[in-house]
Order: C-alpha cells, then sequence, then structure tokens
C-alpha cells in the first residue's frame, strides 16, 4: 500500500509564491510518473503537472507554464511544485497522485492509483 501525504498549503496574497511538498512510502516511488491535480469548488479535478519517474520529462498545464515548477528527489522519495506569480484562479486542492503501471496517458484522473489526502491552496485577490 502506498500512501502519499502532501504538505505546504496556505493562504497568500496574489503575485506571492508557495511551495507544495508530496512525500510518499514505499520503495517504488521512482519507477512512477507523479502528478500534481487541484480541484476547485464546483469545478473538475484537473491535471497541474506531471513529472516522469526520473525527474527529466515533465508536462505543465497551460494556465500554470512559466509559473509553476514541477520537481522531485527520488533518494527522499518526495515530489514538489514550486508555485510563483500566484493568481486568485489557483485558489484550489491541490492534490498528489502516482500515476498507474497500467495507463499511457496522464493527464486524466482516472490515470492516477493513489491519492494524497489533498491541501488547500487559497490566493487572495
Amino acid at each position: 500500500q502506498v500512501q502519499l501525504v502532501e504538505s505546504g498549503g496556505g493562504l497568500v496574497q496574489a503575485g506571492g509564491s508557495l511551495n507544495l511538498s508530496c512525500t510518499a512510502s514505499g520503495r517504488t516511488f521512482s519507477d512512477h510518473m507523479m502528478g500534481w491535480f487541484r480541484q476547485a469548488p464546483g469545478k473538475e479535478r484537473e491535471v497541474v503537472a506531471a513529472i516522469s519517474g526520473g525527474g527529466s520529462v515533465t508536462f505543465y498545464a497551460d494556465s500554470v507554464k512559466g509559473r509553476f515548477t514541477i520537481a522531485r528527489d527520488n533518494a527522499k522519495n518526495t515530489m514538489y511544485l514550486f508555485m510563483n506569480s500566484l493568481k486568485a484562479e489557483d485558489t484550489a486542492v491541490y492534490y498528489c497522485a502516482r500515476r498507474s503501471s497500467y495507463r499511457l496517458t496522464y493527464y486524466l484522473p482516472a490515470d492516477y492509483d493513489y491519492w494524497g489526502q489533498g491541501t488547500q491552496v487559497t490566493v487572495s485577490s
């Protein structure tokens, strides 16, 4: 069983920065692509960014390109999301997730088999 624990959410003013972390249990962290998703009230969960197992390949939603950076440290079983120039529309619960070995895509919630509990990010305008 894999457990994912997010931390780092909070309240920030527009234009500010926040850093999220996601620490995973287990010994197969580096074998899996990982992703960050977010869900705002009344909206569907959407992918924010994803990173390959080795960390060399990354993907970003158009809405966060140039502002967010995804990274991972496999020695620490930890993934990060560095968020800069935050906007009010970035307000959401942010989730980290592990992509299933059996999926070929990376941008759907159904592509991921383990999820963290979520951390709230609130950006005040």
